[in-house]
């Protein structure tokens, strides 16, 4: 068990690395010059684009670029923003608690309506609950995060005449606030990522419902809180808890959208905000931070999973 997390470990560290290699270098990769951006009208003056790219280190070659960033990064430095002057890491750190907060709310959101929803469906297989779940299931993974949001917000303002505040409000503010601002955001990616737990669960709870063992309970007439709760539930939990990790990367990545499109100040807006600005220091640590997170997830869904599962934490 040791063995294998240190090669866990290890691995995560090593993707870590070069995750971040390849995007230090391709964000260098993008044509334009930045210092001429930033220089605006006094972009042409040599001397004074030599001065920037010395300030910035834009003038050493890009594998000493790295290296510098990544010793800073282990230092716990991840620099200054070029546009705003302000640390990254208080940037990026305000970001993710915002990010963090819709992530943990949709997982939840997530698990309560579609963990049920793929249970009953894989218990009455072919019947109308299944066939709900599947149409269910159908439109919401058919439909884009942005299309969706779209709809809820249009749908919330003209039918239910509410709207979501237009200055997001933190936890620590006005909760009431907080709660209304992430409302449709989270229902937005809640409704997609529920829709693939239950179409997960669906099918795992087929599988192990054509288990012998599952037949015998049934033919000895046990009560089916026994059938599904000890026997149904205990051997569908464990590949549920695998998929909460996917579940989780995939929030990560909706958030872009839906940030951007309900104007959440959290990472995914950070990120796309710093792409269009090209405020390199600010890209690289929002990355950084979003490749660590997935990295996190999936170390400890790997521990979770060994856990409660006795094969795996005995080998």
């Amino acid at each position: 068990m040791l063995g294998a997390l240190a090669g866990r470990l290890g691995a995560a560290m090593a993707t870590a690395v070069l995750s971040t290699a390849a995007v230090f270098l391709l964000i260098r990769a993008v044509p334009g010059d930045v210092v001429g951006e930033m220089l605006g009208q006094s972009a042409g003056d040599r001397a004074a684009e030599g001065a920037l790219r010395a300030f910035f280190g834009l003038d050493r070659p890009l594998w000493q670029q790295y290296i510098g960033w990544a010793g800073d990064v282990l230092r716990g430095d991840l620099g200054e923003s070029w546009r705003q002057g302000m640390p990254v890491a208080g940037i990026v750190g305000e970001a993710f608690l915002v990010t963090l907060q819709i992530g943990l709310v949709t997982l939840v959101v997530s698990l309560l309506v579609g963990v049920p929803l793929g249970i009953v469906a894989g218990v009455r297989r072919g019947r109308w609950p299944d066939l709900v779940v599947e149409a269910f299931s159908l439109v919401a993974l058919s439909a884009p995060v942005f299309w969706t949001g779209m709809v809820l917000l249009i749908a919330t303002s003209t039918w239910l005449g509410w709207s979501p505040p237009l200055i997001y409000a933190r936890p620590g503010e006005n909760l009431s606030d907080n709660l209304e601002s992430i409302a449709l955001p989270v229902l937005a990616l809640g409704l997609l990522q529920a829709a693939a737990y239950a179409q997960f669960a669906r099918q795992q709870t087929a599988i192990v419902m054509r288990q012998d063992f599952i037949r015998a309970a049934i033919a000895r007439g046990l009560p089916a809180r026994v059938v599904y709760g000890r026997h149904l539930l205990r051997n569908v939990a464990i590949p549920l808890v695998t998929f909460a990790g996917v579940i989780l990367v995939q929030i990560l990545g909706g958030v872009v959208v839906v940030e951007t499109l309900f104007a959440i100040p959290g990472l995914g807006r950070t990120l796309l905000a710093a792409i269009q600005a090209r405020d390199y220091p600010v890209l690289q640590g929002a990355l950084l931070v979003a490749v660590l997170i997935a990295l996190l997830v999936n170390l400890l869904v790997d521990l979770l999973y060994a856990a409660i599962d006795p094969r795996v934490r005995g080998a």
